[in-house]
């Protein structure tokens, strides 16, 4: 096939894809939306954020006025 025809063929189903509109079931939706579903998430905790504590910096106290060369 040219490359003529099949970049026709590909705008032809591009446009296909584009405009197409299936009917939606909105009983279904409701039914699934009312159960709940399965939340991949539920259950998961996130890591607490690391924190910048002093007392674990081995140069927290040291500042440049205190002569600590």
């Amino acid at each position: 096939m040219g490359r003529g025809r099949q970049k026709a063929k590909q705008t032809k189903v591009a446009r296909e894809l584009k405009y197409f509109s299936p009917d939606t079931d909105y009983t279904a939706l409701q039914r699934e939306l009312a159960a709940g579903g399965h939340d991949p998430f539920a259950g998961a905790v996130a890591e607490p954020a690391a924190t910048d504590d002093d007392e674990d910096d081995e140069y927290a106290e040291w500042s440049p006025g205190s002569g600590g060369r």
